[in-house]
């Protein structure tokens, strides 16, 4: 770990220093070039798979406790390997790294004394001529890591052949990559997603959205190890649906503030090395498509952002047979490996150099403009042109003092520069998130955060006020402002400021709320739509923080009667369709009965319309005519309402293609602003967003003896909106709205098409024609909606991702090209 390097002084930090033995000298390495796949020769003394498994990889898909006994062999015979546990999952599965290099940097405190330098070497507070010395002097880390989805276990088979060839190889491949170098393998990401076949860990969490909030155990124990051995490139190997192989080049759009230097080493140098090598076996492939580098929770954008390292996703078609999906597997990441190898020490100096221009840009104020790297064409959501020196974090409403504190913690866990304010602060261009700027003296104890670090960009990824989407197209949410999610109070500055501060210890995670609720069920709708399991295994994640007592209940089980032993019900997002077929008039009616006999249910998102279709609410709802694919959206509490107890006036709802819910007054405890409201503010993309204008957001009313608590969103989206979860919080545990009973329930509502889990085309009416013919020729099931001055069409790719789906991404890429007809384009 390097947090008590962060604030120390710079003698400090140079009397700490430990210099590893010198790397070969660079004349050492003017040889001919190594071909990367020169014919191999190899120390049998380091066992093969079929030496220890009795099968070779790429024979047949291998299982992870069988890569854990490969690994562990492969570290036993040879005196290059060193492997370790980084975490267990949630059933219990390690997940197990080795560490590949020459004996002298692979020791425990060999590897520790690297990671300090290479910290040393990030920190822009390091003297130069120290920072040169260990530019020369340290080795680079390079990470090959797969399965982060369980079901594609190709990455594994094949990183645990890379590990095998640079421990056993002789000739000049292994060692033209480990003379200046030590590899991290990290063959599986997810032990228990890899033994049950599913994309979602044990937990229903998709593993490849988690790394910026690192609520599981797999991502937050992988977070810390990269911390420890920081990366300058990071290989994330997947599968997909679709033909032939990818890798980047990437689909714009790209995050704004990502570094110019790991994206030159992505685009420039890996991108075409691969190139050339696929092109020499005649292998088929693919660039410039689908996979974007805008979501802060991926293994290519986290290391690009936060490591400014080349973080890069590798996907090979999930229907070829395991071999071929090994051999293309370890192709690119052999010859991603065998690049970085020729140039390890220029690579650390430019590396050294982005972490400078990071500090400096963040001294200016600047902000990196938005840009297209692929294609041409309009960017239609610019970054302001405004100056951001400052952001600060508010401390002074206790009711908010978790949300802060998580969010302190989750900066200074990516090491990021954390300071208090020691005495008030008059900052003149004071910008509240979502407000008009004005002066504003902030009171002692304000968490401050300068950009002027060299985790700049990591800052404005976390601290943004929106990520400023450059191009509609959209593989995932738009919208993650830390701030934002927790719903705490801050804001920005661009002025030249000199505060009175002082560091912020490290912070620990906060304590769960005391208040406990009753029993409480939870129904998921399906078990194998991914929308419905995320959704459910977020709510159990959460209920579990919470210290709730909570069981799950099937549809059968509620036409027993099972729900008289519970006193609430929770429906995830999921059906409502579904959930009604599931139930059958008996079940329904047993539910209805329940609530209108004292149970309270709350609905989450599409879980909510199953209320309207048993006549539990006066509530109705309509689908989406705009555009937004997962934006963060300011929505303001009903005074009075238990519901908004500790949340304050606003807090940013998670709203992604959602229902749009219209209430009484009296049944309304949250809603959209209405227009002109100054509370109306949207962070990430948005295109229609005005429909929203005084709709409700949250439902709250008694039915009989009973209550509804309908949420229109997901208020525990990936378990980070801890804002909003807030009031999930206070539906289970706080008291019943002060209203009488429903006058009046709702007429049971016809079903209606819910873009949940469909892959959403939008388009202007002069391109549905062409659409419409892209859907047909592969025989699509698909609603289309016509939605103001644009078509949309609602993509059933039948519960799978876009990942899985064998031609959704293809169809999106072409859909893509229909340029300014297109209005969004969203993959679940």
């Amino acid at each position: 770990m390097t947090e008590h390097l962060r604030g120390a002084a710079l003698i400090g930090v140079v009397t700490m220093v430990a210099v590893l033995p010198h790397v070969a000298a660079p004349a050492a390495r003017a040889q001919p070039a190594c071909d990367a796949f020169t014919p191999p020769t190899v120390d049998r003394s380091v066992p093969a798979a079929r030496d220890v498994l009795g099968f070779d990889l790429g024979q047949r898909e291998i299982t992870a406790a069988e890569s854990d006994t490969y690994l562990h062999a492969v570290s036993q015979a040879s005196p290059n390997v060193v492997d370790g546990t980084i975490a267990t999952s949630i059933q219990g599965r390690p997940l197990n790294y080795a560490v590949v290099g020459q004996p002298r940097w692979t020791s425990p405190a060999a590897l520790k004394t690297i990671g300090h330098n290479l910290n040393l070497l990030r920190d822009p507070r390091t003297p130069e001529p120290l920072a040169q010395e260990l530019v020369r002097d340290t080795p680079s880390v390079l990470w090959v890591a797969g399965n982060v989805h369980g079901d594609e276990e190709s990455g594994t088979d094949a990183s645990l052949r890379v590990l095998y060839e640079l421990a056993a190889r002789t000739d000049c491949t292994a060692p033209s990559i480990l003379d200046d170098a030590i590899v991290v393998v990290l063959p599986t990401q997810n032990p228990d997603g890899h033994e049950l076949d599913t994309r979602q860990s044990a937990a229903g969490f998709d593993l490849n959205r988690d790394w910026f909030a690192r609520t599981q155990p797999e991502t937050d124990a992988k977070l810390d190890k990269l911390r420890e051995l920081p990366p300058q490139l990071y290989i994330d190997s997947h599968e997909m649906g679709s033909d032939d192989y990818f890798f980047p080049p990437n689909a714009d759009p790209v995050y704004h503030d990502i570094g110019e230097t790991p994206l030159n080493w992505v685009y420039g140098l890996y991108g075409p090395a691969m190139q050339a090598s696929f092109d020499r076996f005649g292998i088929p492939y693919f660039n410039g498509s689908s996979y974007d580098l805008m979501y802060m929770g991926y293994g290519d954008t986290v290391p690009l952002t936060g490591f400014n390292a080349a973080g890069m996703t590798f996907e090979k078609n999930n229907a070829d047979p395991i071999a071929d999906r090994v051999r293309e597997q370890y192709t690119a990441m052999w010859t991603t490996l065998m690049t970085a190898g020729a140039q390890n020490e220029r690579l650390r100096e430019q590396w050294r150099g982005e972490h400078l221009e990071a500090q400096r840009q963040g001294q200016q104020g600047e902000l990196e403009p938005n840009q297209l790297y692929w294609q041409d064409g309009e960017i239609t959501n610019p970054v302001p042109d405004v100056d951001v020196k400052h952001y600060f974090l508010r401390t002074d409403d206790p009711a908010k003092a978790e949300g802060v504190q998580r969010l302190a913690r989750r900066l200074q866990r990516m090491d990021v520069d954390v300071h208090r304010l020691a005495a008030p602060l008059t900052v003149p261009d004071y910008t509240p998130y979502g407000r008009p700027a004005g002066e504003t003296t902030l009171p002692a104890g304000t968490l401050w955060i300068p950009l002027a670090q060299g985790q700049k960009h990591w800052v404005q990824a976390m601290l943004n006020e929106s990520s400023y989407v450059p191009f509609p197209y959209f593989y995932d949410v738009t919208a993650w402002s830390g701030p934002l999610l927790e719903n705490v109070d801050g804001g920005r500055s661009g002025a030249d400021l000199e505060p009175v501060a002082t560091p912020l210890p490290p912070q620990a995670e906060p304590a769960p709320p005391a208040a406990r609720g009753p029993k409480t069920a939870v129904y998921q709708t399906s078990a194998t739509d991914s929308s419905s399991v995320e959704s459910a295994g977020w709510l159990r994640h959460w209920l579990g923080e919470q210290r709730q007592d909570f069981g799950d209940v099937t549809a059968k089980q509620i036409a027993g009667g099972a729900l008289d032993d519970y006193r609430t019900l929770i429906i995830p997002n999921g059906s409502d369709e579904e959930a009604a077929h599931a139930l059958g008039p008996q079940g329904q009616a047993a539910l209805a009965d329940w609530v209108r006999g004292g149970g309270t249910l709350i609905g989450l998102r599409d879980g909510s319309r199953l209320a309207g279709r048993l006549g539990l609410t006066s509530a109705t709802y309509a689908e989406p005519a705009s555009d937004i694919p997962g934006a963060l959206i300011r929505a303001e509490t009903t005074p009075g309402s238990p519901l908004a107890d500790g949340v304050g006036d606003t807090a940013w709802a998670m709203y992604e293609y959602d229902s749009v819910w219209t209430a009484p007054p009296e049944a309304t405890a949250m809603r959209f602003p209405a227009a002109g409201d100054p509370d109306w503010y949207v962070s990430g993309f948005a295109e229609g967003a005005e429909e929203l204008h005084g709709k409700t957001a949250v439902v709250d009313e008694n039915v009989g003896s009973g209550r509804v608590v309908l949420f229109g969103f997901d208020p525990n989206y990936r378990a980070f909106t801890n804002g909003t979860a807030r009031m999930l919080h206070n539906a289970l545990t706080g008291p019943k709205p002060d209203t009488a009973p429903s006058a009046r329930a709702a007429a049971q509502q016809p079903p209606a098409a819910s873009a949940a889990g469909r892959m959403v085309l939008t388009v202007r009416p002069e391109a549905a024609r062409r659409v419409r013919g892209l859907l047909g020729t592969r025989s699509a099931v698909f609603d289309e909606v016509r939605a103001g001055d644009a078509v949309r069409f609602l993509v059933d790719l039948g519960g799978r991702s876009a990942d899985e789906h064998p031609w959704a991404r293809s169809v999106a890429d072409q859909v893509a090209s229909l340029g300014r007809s297109v209005v969004a384009i969203r993959m679940p």
